[in-house]
């Protein structure tokens, strides 16, 4: 069994979650200690954050959580080193595997790591039914109709309870317009009130006017897609990628002032970071049919962290294949492994958890990305890319402001 133990010795190599205290996870674990209803959800199943305890967390009368799509910890501090960010930051945390935003944003409009929330990336096998989905806009992956058009609930396919409803204060959600009614985003939303916007401006007008309207205590959380969109399209390194940080700070400046005096505590942290990948570092699997035959779906979850499901009995050929085709791009695990070694979170497993990870998972090392083109679909695409477990991709910063 050569080629197992040459694939699957790096499992206690590879950097993981820190949901101990230092991950997305224990941030909000630190808000639900703090704000939560009491005595109607149990002991909280995950420790609160080193970086900000509850004690420290639940001093303000308004908390503001502002996530910044695709703002790594390193990115962060290379490239703006004395801006208002890096100059309020706490230090780092981690994200959740993968680090991703389908994910991570489930994390934070939960409370719940992927061990419990059962979401495990971008795209997802649902057993239930019978299709791999784009599980945020709700669309298959040959495309078609989303989960309002199909006649699914996304509320009672995934059974997550908002963490609005676990708070004991106001909540309020500040979302962008294309996708703020979408029925993921609804389906979440639970108890908080929802406050829409188009552009950047209009996101930190609309965390001003939700503060100053908040007649008791109240947390908000408002949420920017656009850093991540540009790294996507141009990489996290480009000169696009660092005009628009300089906007973003540009922008909370405006807001200290506007919140100043109001005993409001201004988080900012992140989903995940991300990593430009060289075209070179691309492994299309269409282009592998030996591979592509050993499987029984297309591969699910992300380009660094993808979900292999098998044809029975082809695992010894698959694992051979895997060395042969991806190696030093990726390293192959059994994905019942990476449960128990508690890469998705701790405590007992969302009932589906499995079956949405598949028989084996690869990770990505250095920059590459694999990709399996379907029939109808184009060529990738990104340069800025994540759901590997690199610091780039993993740690996020947290960065307090008490105004």
């Amino acid at each position: 069994m050569a080629p197992r133990t040459r694939h699957y010795s790096s499992l206690q190599r590879m950097r993981y979650p820190d949901y101990q205290g230092g991950s997305i996870v224990n941030l909000m674990a630190s808000l639900l200690t703090a704000r939560g209803r009491r005595g109607q959800f149990g002991p909280m199943p995950y420790p609160e954050a080193r970086l900000l305890p509850a004690a420290e967390l639940g001093r303000a009368r308004h908390i503001v959580l502002l996530v910044i799509d695709g703002l790594g910890d390193a990115w962060l501090q290379r490239q703006s080193p004395t801006g208002p960010l890096a100059s309020h930051r706490l230090g780092a945390l981690s994200s959740v595997f993968p680090p991703t935003t389908a994910t991570a944003i489930t994390t934070y409009l939960t409370g719940d790591a992927p061990q419990q929330h059962g979401m495990t990336g971008w795209y997802m096998w649902l057993q239930e039914l019978g299709s791999i989905l784009a599980v945020l806009p709700g669309t298959p992956r040959h495309g078609g109709s989303g989960y309002q058009d199909a006649g699914i609930d996304p509320a009672q396919l995934f059974g997550h309870q908002p963490l609005s409803e676990r708070l004991e204060t106001e909540s309020v959600v500040i979302s962008p317009k294309q996708i703020a009614r979408s029925p993921y985003n609804l389906a979440h939303l639970g108890q908080a009130t929802l406050h829409v916007y188009k552009n950047l401006a209009g996101m930190f007008r609309q965390i001003a006017t939700a503060v100053k309207r908040a007649r008791s205590p109240s947390f908000i959380y408002a949420y920017w897609s656009e850093l991540d969109a540009v790294g996507h399209q141009r990489g996290i390194e480009s000169p696009q990628a660092l005009t628009h940080l300089e906007q973003i700070e540009a922008q909370l400046s405006i807001l200290f002032e506007r919140l100043a005096g109001t005993d409001t505590l201004l988080l900012v942290s992140a989903d995940h970071g991300q990593l430009d990948s060289r075209p070179e570092a691309l492994i299309e699997l269409s282009k592998l049919p030996e591979l592509v035959d050993c499987l029984r779906i297309p591969l699910c979850g992300e380009p660094r962290a993808a979900y292999c499901y098998l044809r029975p009995n082809q695992a010894r050929r698959f694992e051979q294949l895997c060395i042969k085709h991806l190696e030093p791009h990726f390293s192959l695990h059994p994905s019942a492994e990476l449960v128990e070694a508690g890469l998705f979170g701790l405590g007992k497993a969302h009932p589906r958890l499995h079956e949405r990870i598949g028989d084996y998972t690869l990770i990505a090392r250095d920059d590459g990305v694999i990709h399996q083109q379907l029939a109808h679909q184009k060529a990738f695409e990104q340069i800025g890319v994540h759901g590997g477990l690199s610091p780039a991709e993993l740690m996020v910063p947290l960065c307090g402001f008490e105004l």
